[in-house]
Order: C-alpha cells, then structure tokens, then sequence
C-alpha cells in the first residue's frame, strides 16, 4: 500500500494550535524534517518521500485536518492533483457513442472535476502540480494507445463540440440577462425550439427575465439550451436537481433522446431513480471525499448501481463500504395503527391566483409521512400551515404542536464558524447524545472550523438537518432535505431522522421528490394534485402503496423492485412490465 498524507487546509488552524503536528511528528528529529511551514499561508507541509504514516500527527492535531490515506500500489499515477496534500483524481471514465455514461459517486469525490477535464475547461497536470502551464498534448502522449487518446487529440483540433451544463445553475442569473424565449430561440441550432419547450414544460416562462426564474426553471432552461446545441459530446452535471418527479422523468427523455441521435452523453446524477432511467452504463468514483477518488470500470447500469447499494465493486475487488444499503419491504400501515399525534380537518387557503384545498387527516406519533407531487402545487404551503408559519383560511389543526420547521431554502444571516452558530442555535449540541445521533453520521465534524457564508449546498443541507433535529419538538417539518446531498448523505439522513423520531416518539413529515428517499423512508404519504401555480389538492395521508399508485397513474409510470437490493427502479415506456402492471393497475410494486 502506498501511504499519503492529505492536508484539509479548510480546518487547519495553526495559530490556535501553534503547530501541534510539527511538535509530536517523529519525523522533525531526523536530518530532513517530515513537516516544513509553507511559507504562501503559514501551514504545514508534509513530505511525501518521508512521512511514513504513523498516524501520530492525525491523533494530535485538534481539529482533525490531517488524513493518513492508504492507497493501493496500482494507484500511483493521477490525471490530476490540486496541490501538495491535496486531492487527486485517478483514471478517467469512457464515453461511448450512442449511449448515456451515468456517473455515481459522493460529494467531493472528484466527479465534476471529471466533467470540466472531459469538456477542456481543466487541462489534467498529470500529477504534476508543480507545472506551471499543462498541456493537451501531454494529455494525448499519456492516453496512447487507448479510446481517450482519440478523443483529447479531437478535442485539442476542434474535431469535436462539446456541451457542458453545470452543476450551479442557480448562478445562470448572474451571467446571462435577457428574456428566455429569445435566449433558446437564439441558442437553437438544431431546429427543435417548439418540441424542447413542450418536453421540458417552458412553455409559461417563454415572456419571463432570467434573473426572474425559479430554481427548477433555471434547470430545465440550462437543460433545454443544452440539447438545443448542436454537438458531438453533451455533459450534465445533476441535471435533476430543484426539478419534481414529473420533471425527472422529461428530463431523462429529451437526454436519451441525444443518445438515440447517436450523440455521446455523460450525466452526474445523485437521484437513483433517475440515474437508472437515464444510463445505459456507470462508472462509480470511490476513493474518500476531498482525499482522492478513483474511477471504477464501466458497467451495466443495473449492475453498477447494485454494487454501489452493496458497497462492493467485483471486478475492482474494492469494498467501497463497509455496509450494504438496505431497502426494507415493509407492509403498509393499517388506518387505524398508532397513537394519534393530531389531527386535522380539511384546511384551505388561498393566494391571488392560487387556491389549496387539503382533506382531512391525521397524524400518529412515531411515524414518518412523506409529501410528493408537482412543483408549484401547494406542499411547502401545507408545511408551512402545519408548523404555524402561516395561517389557513378555513379549517384548524386539533392540537397546537411543538413544531420544528427546516424550510426548502436555507439563509442563515449569521457571519461566523459552523460551531458557534450550533452553540446559539442546537438545543443540545456538545452533547454525547448529539454527536452519536446526529453530528456524526450527518458528518458535522467536518465543517465545525468553516465559515457558514462558506458552505457549499451540501453541507448546509446538513447542517440545517442537524439544528432541526437537535430542537425539542413534537413534530418535525423538513422540506426537501435531499437537496445537494449525494446517494449516501440521502439515506443516511433518512436514517438520522428515523431514529431521532423513534427516540422522542415524535412524529415528521418531509416534502421530497426522491423516489428512491421517499421508498426508504416513508411510513404513509400525502399526494398532491392539481394545476401546478392554479390548484392544487392535498390527499389525507394514506399507505405508501395506495399513495405511489395515485401519484404514478396520474403520470402513467409505472415502478417495479430490483429483486436483489429491492431498490425502486422505473420501467420502460410501453414496456412488457409497464403494460403487465397499467393492466393490474399496480404502479407501485412494494412487495419483491
């Protein structure tokens, strides 16, 4: 094993520890030090050729910014690395014509700096970090002999046209002014202006400003102006995100549609359901988050998604995991099962415009009641009128709850490190209960030294998470709690949340659009229907099964269970299974 010493820059502190690594480091007593002061930021360096990786500077050092990382012997020659004791990228994944390459993989494992090598935004320094100026052609002398040589050397001649869309499309705003009709009119280069509208749902936001859109409409324009670019090889960085089911599923057509073109497509995808629905095949990035990541071989979409569930690549011989992800097959719970929390008559409210009309229910403790349905058709509405943030026209809630409210969009006026803002805000946090049920698995450890203002999506995500779990309540309100979060992070959360409701005998509902999440997590469900920005129409809450059927006849998909790791998967249009279950009316299947 080859033994590398990686340096998170973010949560080192020297001036508050006065260099402890340095001190306890065996290494300093020999003729050449282990560890120097790089004198650009005052922090250390740690020698690669000398550090032997005894560990004792990552048990020293008070806020854990140093990793002994072991890595296999094969793992010595990086496309790319980012600095001395900085993250490196091993191997890079294949694109095949005609097909879409899904990629799977943690936040911070290396996925989107794939994507900006493959688009020619980032030219690989080979490892060589100390290079001052890389270049294509040393890219091209590295690939010899294999399909990437090919595809840099096209690239360096402009032989071919790559599309990339980014992952931070809620910054579109800031760089493209104008009016979006005009903006895709003007794009279109393959004709197909009218069909890219309908299929992607654009058509109410044709009159609209850019910088007016909503997060879902900022998506599915970057999603649109891509495809209606004429190119060779199209990259989407989580083109699914801020998007409802619905939405999902369209994306995934006008996608595949490139590839029935016979066009190269890459997508970065988090949402199972999705990744599945969209990719021919997948490449999984393992390795550990802002250390290195590792591309795996490329391999059947099923098969690639149900090794990363297990946590174990055959061919690689890598455990990825120590633990497979389980989807538990539970039977629907009865009406009548459970003490009842509240309950609540039938609830309206109205907005210019706008109209919600939710049927009565109830809510029993210690269950988790998941809402689903379009964008824009009253769910963060019913959560806010449940949790007291606003009020309902006609109708009440029985009994006035202790309710804890995570909001969809998280903004946090507070200019200060992540571990002060949990002193003011977290009931219990520096609680060994907290850490043990919370902090640890949702990893807050990591970002205690990091500025709040400097949090990326995902670990506000997370953080938000921790403060509202850690409230003493009754009932806990999260809207969209998937949101930025990878595979792991989103079943580990609905775990967090499991067991914190459990504990208190508590009771949570969440609004969600993962599938996959919502499949994982769910008790019983509310269904919400109607026109999207007109009406929309609230169920009582009801078993998962009865839900997902209502939900998914009315968009005429159907689901069926992988009969190993029993994960939800989505047929095929007009599929031999897709027609077999319309017949029977069973949209959903819970059992195997």
């Amino acid at each position: 094993m080859t033994r590398i010493a990686i340096l998170d820059e973010d949560r080192c502190q020297p001036k508050k520890c006065n260099y402890t690594c340095i001190e306890y480091c065996p290494g300093v007593r020999m003729e050449e030090d282990t560890i120097i002061i790089n004198e650009k930021n005052k922090k250390p360096l740690i020698s690669e050729e000398l550090c032997t990786g005894c560990g004792i500077c990552t048990n020293r050092c008070p806020f854990k910014a140093i990793n002994i990382i072991n890595l296999p012997e094969v793992l010595n020659d990086p496309i790319h690395r980012y600095g001395q004791n900085n993250f490196e990228i091993f191997g890079l994944p294949v694109v095949d014509e005609g097909s879409v390459v899904g990629i799977l993989g943690q936040n911070g494992i290396g996925k989107s700096t794939i994507m900006r090598i493959l688009s020619g935004e980032l030219i690989p320094n080979l490892g060589n970090w100390e290079k001052k100026e890389n270049s294509l052609e040393d890219v091209i002398d590295h690939y010899k002999g294999t399909q990437l040589q090919k595809y840099f050397k096209n690239l360096l001649n402009s032989q071919i046209k790559v599309i990339h869309k980014s992952q931070m499309v809620d910054q579109l705003s800031k760089f493209v002014k104008g009016n979006v009709g005009q903006l895709l009119k003007n794009i279109d280069e393959v004709g197909k202006f009218d069909k890219i509208v309908g299929d992607l749902q654009l058509e109410n936001v044709l009159n609209r400003e850019i910088e007016n859109l909503s997060g879902g409409e900022l998506q599915r324009l970057a999603i649109g102006a891509s495809v209606l670019r004429d190119g060779d090889f199209y990259y989407f960085d989580e083109p699914s995100s801020w998007l409802d089911v619905s939405q999902r599923l369209n994306i995934v057509k006008v996608i595949r549609s490139l590839a029935d073109e016979g066009k190269s497509v890459m997508v970065i995808e988090h949402d199972l359901a999705t990744l599945d629905a969209i990719s021919d095949y997948v490449h999984i990035i393992y390795g550990k988050p802002g250390a290195y990541g590792v591309v795996s071989q490329m391999k059947g979409v099923r098969v690639g998604i149900n090794a990363y569930i297990n946590g174990f690549l055959k061919e690689e011989n890598v455990r990825i995991r120590k633990q497979a992800i389980e989807f538990n097959v539970h039977a629907p719970r009865a009406a009548d099962e459970g003490e009842i929390l509240t309950s609540y008559s039938q609830i309206k409210k109205n907005y210019d415009g706008f109209s919600l009309l939710v049927d009565a229910g109830e809510l029993y403790h210690n269950e988790i009641v998941t809402a689903f349905g379009s964008n824009g058709i009253g769910k963060t509405t019913f959560a806010k009128i449940i949790s007291k943030v606003e009020k309902e026209d006609t109708g009440r809630v029985e009994k006035k709850l202790e309710t804890v409210y995570k909001p969809q969009y998280l903004d946090y006026d507070f200019d200060g490190r992540v571990e002060d803002f949990l002193y003011m805000n977290a009931h219990n946090y520096g609680t060994n209960i907290f850490m043990s049920e919370i902090g640890k698995p949702l990893s807050i450890e990591d970002i205690l030294d990091k500025n709040l203002n400097e949090l990326s999506g995902g670990e506000l995500q997370r953080l938000a998470i921790a403060v509202t779990l850690s409230q003493e309540g009754e009932l806990y309100v999260f809207d969209e709690p998937t949101a930025f979060l990878d595979v792991e992070q989103r079943l580990t959360v609905g775990k967090v949340i499991k067991k914190v409701v459990e504990s208190k005998n508590a009771t949570a509902l969440i609004i969600d659009h993962d599938i996959v999440f919502i499949d994982y997590i769910t008790n019983r469900a509310i269904v919400f229907y109607g026109k999207p920005g007109l009406e929309g129409i609230a169920t009582s809450p009801t078993d998962i099964k009865t839900s997902m059927n209502k939900f998914l006849k009315d968009l005429k998909i159907t689901f069926r269970r992988d009969k190993e790791t029993k994960r939800p998967r989505v047929n095929k249009l007009d599929s031999y299974l897709d027609r077999q279950q319309k017949e029977s009316q069973q949209y959903y299947y819970l059992e195997g």
